[in-house]
């Protein structure tokens, strides 16, 4: 860090502000590259340090009970959004032991995900996170065979995604607005914004504080209109590879404001972050990814998170995920639990 301060301005909470993005001149929209290093491969995760990791066990363990936020692997078995390859499970016996083995396939963004820094580059510059090119990403050195794994997901398994919580229920708080359930079921498959006034609004209501470096995780209200969606509909939806629509976090400088100040990684219920398809030139999954390093979660079993934090009256939380350690990986499953 003291190289960085050397080279940029920081604030209180040891980042640049907001308007003196991009850091470098000629770098894409808002990128944060240099920030930690010209090879960092943690981004925002570095808020993270030990002492805000310790600070939030301090705080938010209290009673011990844990909820997992892991939707099953298996939770698409007939079919997925964005095509991808569903889970499949191969289970046998090993005789004469009593014993038993199996193998598991399946794309790392089929469930549960975090996405990774391979994942989502910008589009028009084709450079990923801190200036990796795709070329970089590719290649393999030709004399040992061994295949590049910068900016893989195994630079988050090393120390996992750990720290406070904050859960922000926009399905309950929407409804509680006076929405009706049917429309809220009918816009969670369209491309509803969700705009960043509204998600600060329900942090009100829910009398809950944002503090730097949380992990922000949004429940949107995809999950529960999918649940009550009948299979043939599910199928119908998931056909329509070219033509999906998901409720999602907004495309604006508010949202992406409120984010860089103040989280280290989020996270929703949707199969897309962001409201699909994005609603301007550009994406979240550009600048959150690619240009400040940020996780993005996606596919999250919210649901009984959100009955626990209504049974307490309280959305905040120790978080513990650990992506699993495959290098040059892509994505992975969060492997998260809330632990009150």
């Amino acid at each position: 860090m003291s190289d960085t301060r050397d080279k940029f301005e920081l604030n209180e909470n040891g980042i640049p502000n907001f308007d003196r993005l991009p850091l470098r001149k000629g770098d894409p929209m808002l990128a944060a590259w240099g920030l930690y290093g010209d090879n960092d491969e943690l981004g925002t995760l570095n808020r993270l340090t030990d002492a805000r990791v310790a600070a939030a066990a301090r705080s938010e363990i209290r009673t011990g009970i844990r909820v997992s936020m892991n939707w099953p692997l298996n939770a698409q078995e007939k079919g997925s959004f964005f095509n991808r390859r569903l889970f499949h499970q191969e289970m046998f016996a090993k005789p004469p032991r009593t014993v038993n083995d199996d193998i598991w396939t399946f794309n790392s963004q089929c469930s549960s995900q975090w996405d990774g820094l391979r994942h989502f580059g910008y589009q028009k510059e084709r450079k990923f996170y801190n200036g990796v090119t795709m070329d970089d990403i590719h290649a393999c050195d030709v004399e040992t065979g061994e295949k590049s794994t910068v900016n893989g997901i195994q630079a988050w398994a090393e120390k996992g995604i750990v720290g406070r919580g904050v859960l922000v229920d926009y399905n309950s708080w929407r409804l509680a607005q006076g929405y009706d359930e049917k429309i809220n079921v009918a816009d969670a498959f369209a491309t509803t914004p969700i705009s960043a006034a509204d998600l600060k609004a329900c942090l009100a209501a829910q009398g809950t504080e944002v503090r730097f470096g949380d992990v922000l995780l949004v429940r949107s209200g995809w999950m529960a209109a999918h649940a009550s969606k009948t299979e043939a509909e599910i199928k119908a939806l998931q056909a329509e590879f070219s033509q999906h629509r998901f409720v999602g976090l907004e495309q604006s400088e508010e949202m992406l404001r409120w984010i860089w100040e103040s989280f280290s990684a989020v996270a929703g219920d949707q199969p897309s972050l962001e409201c699909w398809p994005t609603q301007k030139d550009w994406s979240l999954h550009e600048v959150l990814l690619s240009g400040w390093g940020c996780p993005i979660g996606e596919l999250f079993h919210l649901e009984k998170l959100a009955e626990e934090c209504r049974r307490l009256n309280r959305w905040s939380f120790f978080v513990a995920s650990e992506p699993c350690n495959v290098e040059g990986g892509v994505a992975s499953p969060p492997n998260i639990l809330a632990i009150f």
